[in-house]
């Protein structure tokens, strides 16, 4: 199915989908249309930490590393759809032994235009940081990754999040016999009406048979006058239970929690020409949880070209930019090395 980007501005030049162009990305970015772009990720120059070749990441000052990325930052707000989400991921530095915090100021600066919000700091653990001790401070091994949106409704599948690492835990059977037996003893000892320890017994024992079936990994049991009140986000339902009923089983599935964490190795890609490559297993996270698939993805900062390359592995369509005439070539050649999506599912079946 080729993909038909919103085009709201009614403009006749076509957008260059699954294209590395080689210029400055102010420039180019200013020549896409309103709302045509369904997730922009990125990864700028960090501050005074490499010269790759162009202006960005080489300022004296943050204050006006920030500005620069504001500049830009703005221009992806307003190519991004209304539903669609921007990511931009930037290091820190240390500065006379000072550590700046410098993501934290972009990420202040970027909401305080008022024109996005915040959704969270998903941080990047390295497996395998740099390997040097330093005897005044601990090594980094953790980056963020901002996600940003432009309202409410943004485009979000948290199931497919880390999916194949969240997989739901099996239980261990062995404890089986002893499943929900302190439950009974503290139906017993409770307040309860006969007729509500009646109905307890009769439920634990229903969801008991679930988890012993499969149906349910595990559960908890509240019981009035034993356990604490439900407080926070649950308070609703089980504390209606609690007084309507005595009692409240909380049912439980074995998939882990969504937490806001990536772990990966730092990636290392033979022939790479560019000093500072990240992971494409990160892009593919970002693309499963904020992009449908056919979605185009604004890389402003290709650099290797992770980006391009996670696209063209789950299909979605990429535009990248990068002002290293290299950079722009060996991401070409990266890309064009990997099948795409389509050719992979033919393979495989």
């Amino acid at each position: 199915m080729q993909y038909a980007p919103e085009n709201p501005q009614n403009t006749d030049k076509p957008l260059p989908i699954d294209q590395i162009l080689c210029g400055d990305n102010l420039e180019l970015i200013q020549k896409l249309p309103d709302c045509s772009v369904q997730l922009v990720i990125t990864s700028p120059p960090y501050f005074q930490q490499r010269d790759y070749g162009g202006g960005m990441g080489n300022e004296t000052e943050v204050n006006e590393y920030i500005d620069k990325l504001l500049c830009l930052f703005r221009e992806c707000i307003r190519i991004v759809k209304n539903d669609g989400s921007i990511v931009f991921n930037i290091g820190d530095k240390y500065k006379n032994s000072n550590l700046l915090l410098v993501p934290y100021r972009f990420a202040l600066a970027a909401t305080e235009t008022g024109l996005v919000k915040l959704v969270n700091e998903i941080t990047w653990v390295k497996r395998n940081p740099t390997p040097r001790q330093f005897r005044r401070r601990l090594v980094s091994s953790t980056e963020p990754f901002f996600h940003f949106a432009k309202s409410d409704d943004y485009f979000y599948d948290f199931k497919a999040f880390l999916a194949e690492k969240n997989t739901p835990k099996q239980r261990n059977r062995k404890d089986s016999t002893k499943l929900g037996k302190r439950y009974f003893e503290l139906i017993t000892e409770s307040d309860l009406s006969e007729a509500e320890k009646t109905m307890a017994r009769r439920e634990l024992t229903e969801v008991i048979q679930e988890v012993l079936q499969g149906q349910t990994y595990d559960f908890r049991m509240k019981i009035r006058g034993i356990h604490a009140e439900p407080f926070g986000g649950q308070i609703g339902g089980r504390t209606l239970q609690l007084k309507n009923k005595g009692f409240t089983i909380i049912r439980m599935h074995g998939n882990k929690l969504k937490r806001d964490v990536i772990e990966t190795s730092v990636a290392a890609v033979k022939g790479n020409k560019h000093p500072a490559i990240y992971p494409v297993e990160i892009v593919e996270e970002f693309l499963h949880l904020l992009t449908p698939s056919g979605s185009l993805v604004l890389d402003p900062f290709m650099g290797s070209g992770s980006t391009a390359v996670a696209c063209k592995k789950l299909g979605r369509h990429y535009i990248g930019y990068d002002i290293n005439t290299t950079y722009c070539e060996y991401a070409r050649q990266r890309v064009s090395d990997i099948p795409s999506a389509e050719l992979r599912l033919f393979e495989e079946q």
